[in-house]
This record gives structure tokens, C-alpha cells and sequence, in this order.
């Protein structure tokens, strides 16, 4: 079976299975790992009219997907007050600390994600996070997701000369672990992540968490899912085990 990105039948799931066999797979966390943007959305709509920002009128969801999704603080920050970047940068930090009181109660995880974790870690395969979010972000969604000891390292925009939507980041998790972006897939849910892993040379799975899908499609990802119980999902992982010589556990990947 193959399933081009939109769902149809296409050539679209070889190009995500060419590098079998698979070595490693690279994680964004906001809104791929766990469905973070509407807190985030939250904090925004809650902070910003405070600044003055906009005339004081809350933004729209849309303009938070086309704004600040997935984006460094550094870039928001730009967008917010381009004439004072030090005041986006405090804001940020403002909106960043209301984000984890509300993590700590609202944070869930994207659907399937456990199960794609045991398929993961029942092959062996090497696994990092790269994110955009600060490091207090970072480390607090994962230790709430029960992650703390799936992945071998987290990297962080702010490790690199570049953040995404530059590759960086994850050519960065590349040479941490010591694998070939020939050998690895990504997973993403932004425009600005994708065309980072797009721009590392390596197949992308967008997720439609909470982005529109037209956005994520300009980013040209390999794949577009709902979540990780996706028969698309699947279906590809299904290749990767048979060029691997392995048979996944049908009943394993419907439940």
C-alpha cells in the first residue's frame, strides 16, 4: 500500500521509507509530541492586549498559526516590537512562564504516541528531541509526557547558530548521534518545522495537529498524518519493516 501525503495512492510513501533501513527518528515537541498550541494560543490571547499590542484586540487563532507557531521567541519577539526587541524578548518570557503553569495541568499527548514509542524502542532505534522551545518548555513537556528517558538528547534552537525554520537543529541531532540523515525520518507538526527537516534532507511526517493542512503542504513534507494512530502512519511503518526483513503486528498497529 502506498499513500501519498493528501491520503491518495502515490509514490509519496516510498520517498519516507528510501532510507530503510531506519536508524534513527527525530522528534519536535510542541504539538507533535503533545498538543501544546492551544495553551499557547491561550497565553497569547491572555498577555498580549496588555502590551498594547494590535490596539489591545486579542489575536485570532489564525494569526497566532501564521505568526508565531513553531517560531523561536527570538523571531516572535522581531514580530511583536520590531523596534524593541527587548521588550518582545521579556514578553516571551512572560507568556513562556504562564505556559507551563498551564502545562501542568492541561498537557496531553498526541494520540498513538505511546504506540509509536513501543514500536520505536522494540527496534532499537536511535531518537532525539529538537525543538524551538525554551529549555524550560522543553524539559518540563517531556518529563509530563513520561519521556524523560526515551530520548537520548534534546536539542534546542537556542544550541544553534540557526533555529528552525533552518536546519541546524536537526543537522545538530544528526551529528549527536552519529547517524545518517539517509537513515532517519522527522516528525513535525509546523510550517517552520518542517521546512527545517526539509532543509536537512531528510523525509518529514507533518502532523495535522492543530495547523491547517494547505500551510504544512507547502513545506513539502513526505507524509501528513492526523496523529500516530494514522492508517497512513502505519502503512509506512509497515514498509520500513518489510524492508528490514521484519512483519509488524497487525493487531498491534489497529489497536
Amino acid at each position: 500500500m502506498t499513500v501519498s501525503a493528501t491520503g491518495n495512492s502515490s509514490d509519496s510513501i516510498p520517498s519516507l521509507t528510501q532510507g530503510a533501513p531506519l536508524e534513527a527518528v527525530l522528534f519536535d515537541v510542541d504539538g507533535t509530541l503533545c498538543d501544546s498550541d492551544p495553551i499557547h494560543y491561550y497565553a497569547f490571547r491572555e498577555l498580549l492586549p496588555e502590551t498594547g499590542f494590535n490596539g489591545g484586540v486579542p489575536i485570532t487563532e489564525e494569526f497566532y498559526v501564521q505568526n508565531f507557531a513553531g517560531k523561536h521567541n527570538d523571531d516572535v519577539a522581531a514580530i511583536l516590537f520590531p523596534d524593541d526587541i527587548e521588550r518582545g524578548l521579556k514578553f516571551c518570557e512572560d507568556k513562556e512562564a504562564m505556559f507551563r503553569r498551564l502545562a501542568k495541568e492541561q498537557l496531553k499527548a498526541v494520540d498513538g504516541l505511546y504506540k509509536l514509542r513501543k514500536w520505536i524502542e522494540d527496534r532499537g532505534l536511535r531518537r532525539v528531541a529538537v525543538t524551538n522551545a525554551p529549555k524550560p518548555n522543553a524539559e518540563l513537556m517531556i518529563s509530563l509526557l513520561g519521556l524523560s528517558d526515551f530520548f537520548e538528547a534534546v536539542i534546542l534552537g537556542s544550541d544553534c547558530t540557526r533555529a528552525k525554520p533552518f536546519p541546524d537543529p536537526y543537522l545538530k541531532a544528526l551529528e549527536i548521534l552519529q547517524v545518517s540523515k539517509d537513515h532517519s525520518i522527522i516528525f513535525e507538526d509546523s510550517f517552520s518545522g518542517i521546512t527545517a527537516g526539509v532543509a536537512a534532507g531528510m523525509p518529514v511526517v507533518g502532523l495535522t495537529t492543530r495547523n491547517p493542512e494547505n500551510l504544512l503542504m507547502q513545506a513539502k513534507p513526505s507524509l501528513l498524518i492526523k496523529n500516530y494512530e494514522d492508517p497512513k502512519l502505519w502503512a509506512a511503518l509497515e514498509e520500513f519493516d518489510k524492508r528490514a526483513g521484519r512483519t509488524i503486528d497487525t493487531a498491534f498497529a489497529n489497536k
